[in-house]
């Protein structure tokens, strides 16, 4: 009503709400707007509907009023059930200290929520008659409020509001008057925009005890109608679980709220609210356009991993529905979210007061642990300078590492005065208060110390049980000596070992050549690191840029520092870097030459988390499907990425940066397929990555909705020989098939976007196919296409992996398990050393009482299960005894594929050399075309022949007949088929194209001879293979019978008819009933 809160007015109001049981308290406030904004309250009475006999009876007798009185607008009333009584509350005394540094005072409102056990005090401004919040000054307060109890925390802020809004805050006391407690609430930071980390609104715990610091981010969505938007400061509370512990009033600075825009925050609190019971959220009333058309808030808290959904759809608008400015808003549990729990960690950076040490470089870091480690974190997103002889704190959350062992830090400046000399760096979770100390004093400066950008640090400390050595590793890059193979990219190299990585280095300061990555080149370089153990694979990439990036990379040496050089491990690679050639991919991973494992191999990006790892973020450049146009309207893009085995995908990130005219991109969702797990995850997204739409972010964490099995495939390693004889190579498209002990594969096209197949050339080929078991033999074949298709085959080579025992001579075998033990009983000693160190340091302590004493005991108990898990996880990870191993094939052709040279054939079987299997075997094929009118056909006809034992001989063309015009009505052409032995002949597939001027074809038999073992298998048809005639079937599957079923044609019947007992007859209806079923 618009006559409500007048003079001697007693307004009367209903309010629907949650049942909080008994009232205690209320909260009652205005918002201070309008030309008569003062009120004076004399009491507030409320009725429980339900029960309208508890009446609550809420005594002020004072002005809500910015003018009059202490200038308060919020008051907090105790309730009482007498009318008349005038329960007691309490006073607390306030005093603030601005600090005495430049610009330290604000002329911003400040305002101030006090916590205590009991409750809040609500969101409170500091203001008297005096000029306030000047710098060096000490201003003074009194707050009437009840009972609080022992005081927690306090919330403190400002609005930002005035010339000079940034403000320096040393501490505030504040003295409970009722109780005659002081506390102290120490901060020393800033509140600023434009300072220290951007925040104007900070929690401090009594004493300055480091605060939890529980993060949450807050998505609020605006709603897509007219006039949504707003100009007026919105602000949030969130409740936790049952109600009583609650966030206080939080202003949610720097979102824009206007219409279908999606705002995020990121919010750090002192408690832990997660699961929430229900939000507020409403905004100041003031401005041009101040009504909100709010859609729904999101708020996900990473320690819990919970993601709650808070619907609201509808206005905060006083012009509005129902008036309000403030809506309660309750959880769609169906929406509710599990995502990846993290934790709150703290971390010190100290850089040296050396001169000329400071920075304002982006600096990066990645921290390691046992179970994983983080992503790239940038410390300085806005260049801030890491000032010579000064510490700087940064709060970030983590997933569950395990223990920490390392930190990498590193920056991507080499011009004059970027460097960075750092000291140390301190990590410390803010919920165990476990530390990990890192000490580095070196310079990360291409033009002091060794030159290097890079530094890794060992983590120390108490917690630690393990300190790491570091290492330097001697890595030489050859580069091929083919034509063209020489880039100007920038390349990039990681070293994985046993224990963790080196990251991703560039590579620039080489030691041996100026110009890097020459043609014939073998360039060196040091990669200082804390130490990976032995080496097992090289990552080798580069970024493209540059006119001639293309580069054939021939091999990678690595070697500790000091060993000697037949210490080297090689990593051979022989292929191709070059988004135009080979397979496209400008990134490589390599196996040593002695290893038993294959060889595996605007700009959108994305980056795989799996259990085990996750992926570099790699662009993606090259499609599979060669559109020209990547991510267009409606249009599905697909790319080959090769990686490490990561296990099962958890979560993706994918971007892109932002570049070109129309950068804006919606994208709809993101499907994986891991043919070597057998799933295939989907990640829907529905939502725009564009800085000018929804909010604004260019990248977006994913999760997967669904994952399905599909088909578990292996990889294999084609390597062919093209011979070198004149006119060897090919422009066909060549195809092979692999037939193995549990099946075959599918018809393989070995395709590439090279140049392959010339003459003398070796091909490699990466291939995705179904594991068959062991091979026993391959079909290799091309499609005759082109204008050089003929083609000389020399040789083929199959690599695949399989896992199987260990074959080690009994020297070998006790030379492993003796390393074996040596490395225990080094790890042992580092442990007990370790376990030692703690002992001394709780000894040297004061407080040893008997609870500590039996807290250490179960430490002890846990550290000690801890070390056996990590005996048995360095245990070999396919079982005792078994290892996984390289399966090699070779397959010996030294053949022509080409019409009108050797056999005129384009496909042939081969065996792998060396090995027990089938022989080769000729088959030669009478087809019988029967005698009814109009019987033969013009068509292409084709034939497959299936065996008991060896698979089957694949589709053949039926084109060289011992007649010249085949398949002619009445007539028996012959055929001869060269495979590998099939074994007893199972059944047939004859089939024909449909082409000529008469394609139908009535089939009388085939009959097969097995040249090898003399063996004739007779398969019966006696049907038509016509469009027109018949079930309208141009293929059919024949069985074979018996040689008594097939009988001399009698003289009176037409087209190989039979007599009315003719036993064909009934077989034929017999095969075709037994195929329909099977």
């Amino acid at each position: 009503s618009e006559s409500a809160f007048e003079k001697a007015n007693v307004d009367v109001f209903r309010v629907r709400t949650n049942n909080v049981g008994l009232i205690y308290k209320i909260r009652i406030e205005h918002d201070n707007t309008g030309l008569n904004a003062s009120w004076y309250l004399d009491h507030v009475i409320v009725t429980d509907m339900k029960r309208p006999h508890l009446r609550y009876y809420f005594n002020c007798n004072n002005w809500l009023s910015k003018e009059e009185g202490d200038r308060q607008w919020c008051r907090d009333l105790l309730a009482s059930f007498n009318p008349m009584d005038v329960p007691r509350g309490n006073k607390y005394e306030v005093k603030v200290y601005t600090g005495d540094v430049l610009g330290a005072g604000t002329d911003a409102d400040v305002f101030i929520n006090i916590f205590g056990e009991y409750g809040d005090t609500g969101e409170r401004r500091l203001e008297n008659e005096k000029d306030n919040f000047e710098k060096g000054a000490e201003d003074k307060f009194t707050l009437d409020a009840p009972d609080l109890g022992q005081l927690m925390k306090i919330n403190v802020g400002h609005n930002n509001k005035g010339a000079s809004a940034g403000w320096f805050l040393s501490k505030i006391v504040i003295e409970d008057i009722g109780n005659k407690r002081k506390y102290d609430f120490p901060l020393n930071r800033w509140l600023a925009l434009d300072e220290d980390d951007g925040k104007i609104q900070r929690d401090i715990l009594v004493g300055g005890a480091e605060t939890t610091a529980i993060s949450y981010i807050v998505t609020v969505f605006t709603g897509d109608v007219r006039g949504a938007g707003t100009q007026s400061k919105i602000y949030l509370v969130m409740y936790g679980a049952k109600g009583k512990k609650n966030s206080g009033k939080i202003f949610l600075g720097g979102g824009v709220f206007d219409r279908a825009r999606t705002d995020v925050f990121h919010i750090e609190l002192a408690v832990l609210l997660s699961p929430l019971s229900r939000v507020s959220i409403g905004h100041g009333n003031v401005g041009v356009n101040r009504g909100w058309y709010c859609e729904k808030v999101v708020i996900l808290c990473p320690f819990t991993g919970i993601q709650q959904t808070f619907p609201c759809s509808n206005w905060l608008d006083e012009k509005k529905m129902d008036g309000l400015i403030e809506r309660q808003l309750y959880e769609m549990v169906s929406l509710r979210k599990k995502r990846l729990k993290k934790f709150p960690w703290s971390l010190w950076v100290w850089t040296t007061d050396l001169k000329k040490a400071g920075t304002n470089s982006p600096i990066f870091i990645q921290i390691y642990g046992q179970k994983g480690r983080t992503d790239e974190i940038l410390l300085n997103p806005n260049n801030k300078w890491f000032k010579p002889g000064i510490i700087e704190k940064f709060r970030f959350e983590l997933p569950d590492l395990g223990r920490f062992y390392k930190i990498r830090t590193w920056h991507n400046k080499r011009s004059p005065g970027s460097g960075w000399h750092l000291e140390k760096m301190a990590l410390m979770n803010t919920l165990t208060k476990d530390k990990y100390n890192f000490n580095c004093n070196r310079w990360l400066d291409t033009n002091e110390d060794d030159n290097e950008i890079v530094r890794e640090m060992t983590a120390e400390g108490p917690t630690v049980r393990r300190i790491m050595g570091l290492a330097r590793y001697r890595v030489t890059v050859c580069t091929g000596d083919l034509e063209g193979a020489e880039t100007d990219a920038n390349v990039y190299l990681c070293l994985f070992g046993d224990v963790g990585d080196t990251g991703e280095r560039l590579l620039y300061n080489c030691r041996n050549n100026t110009d890097l990555f020459k043609k014939g080149n073998a360039d060196e370089f040091t990669i200082e690191s804390v130490t990976v153990r032995k080496v097992r694979r090289v990552r080798v990439r580069h970024d493209g840029k540059g006119g001639g990036s293309g580069w054939f990379l021939e091999r990678v040496l690595v070697r500790e520092e000091g060993q000697p050089e037949s210490d080297n491990v090689e990593f051979p690679c022989l292929r191709w870097l070059d988004k135009d050639k080979d397979d496209g991919q400008l990134v490589r991973e390599l196996l040593p030459s002695s290893s038993n494992a294959t060889l595996k191999n605007s700009r959108v990006y994305i980056k795989l988390y799996g259990e085990k790892s996750d992926t570099i973020k790699q662009v993606l450049l090259v499609s599979d499907n060669n559109l020209q146009d990547y991510f267009e309207r409606r249009r599905v893009d697909e790319f080959t990425l090769e990686t490490l085995n990561i296990g099962t995908i958890n979560r993706l990130v994918v971007g892109h940066d932002g570049t070109g005219m129309h950068a804006g991109w919606f994208l709809g969702s993101v499907q994986i397929r891991v043919p070597r797990q057998g799933k295939q995850y989907t990640f829907p997204a529905n939502r725009w990555l564009d800085k000018n739409q929804a909010d604004g972010r260019l990248e977006v964490e994913l999760y997967p909705s669904e994952v399905m099995e599909i088909q578990k495939l292996i990889h294999y390693e084609i390597e062919v020989w093209t011979g070198d004889v004149g006119g060897a190579g090919t422009t066909a498209q060549v195809f092979m098939q692999i037939y193995g002990e549990e099946g075959k594969t599918e018809v393989l096209f070995l395709s590439s976007r090279s140049k392959v197949f010339d003459r003398a050339s070796k091909d490699t080929f990466q291939l995705e196919a179904a594991d068959v078991g062991e091979i026993f033999k391959i079909r290799l074949g091309h499609t005759g296409e082109g204008f050089g298709p003929s083609w000389f085959v020399d040789m083929l080579w199959l690599r695949h992996l399989v896992v199987r025992e260990e074959d080690l001579t009994p020297e070998e075998a006790a030379r492993k398990k003796k390393e074996k033990d040596r490395l225990r009983q080094l790890l042992k000693k580092e442990r007990l050393k370790a376990k030692l160190q703690r002992k001394k340091k709780k000894k040297d302590s004061d407080e040893e009482e008997e609870a500590d004493k039996e807290e250490e005991s179960s430490s002890e108990e846990e550290e000690e299960t801890e070390e056996e898990e990590e005996e048995e996880e360095e245990e070999e990870e396919f079982g005792p005894g078994m290892q996984e191993v390289i399966e090699e094939y070779k397959f010996e052709a030294h053949r022509w594929l080409a019409r009108g040279k050797a056999d005129n054939e384009l496909v042939v079987e081969l065996v792998p050399a060396g090995r027990p299997g089938p022989e080769p075997n000729t088959y030669e094929v009478q087809v019988i075309t029967g005698s009814v009118p109009k019987a033969g056909t013009d068509a292409n006809v084709y034939l497959t022949i299936y065996g008991e034992a060896y698979g089957d001989t694949g589709e053949r063309p039926l084109k060289k007949s011992d007649k010249s015009n085949k398949f002619e009505q009445g007539q028996t052409d012959t055929f001869t088929i060269y495979a590998i032995d099939l074994g007893a002949l199972t059944k047939i597939r004859i089939r024909h194209d449909n082409s000529g001027n008469r394609p139908g074809w009535f089939l009388d038999r085939i009959d097969i001879t097995d040249m090898n073992n003399d063996i004739t298998y007779f398969f019966p048809c006696q049907r038509w293979l016509a469009m027109e005639e018949d079930d309208g079937q141009l293929s059919r599957e024949l069985l074979p019978v018996d040689e008594s079923c097939v009988l001399p044609p009698s003289e009176d019947k037409e087209g190989g008819g039979r007599g009315d007992n003719n036993p064909l007859d009934n077989l034929a209806l017999e095969q075709k009933g037994f195929l329909n079923y099977s």
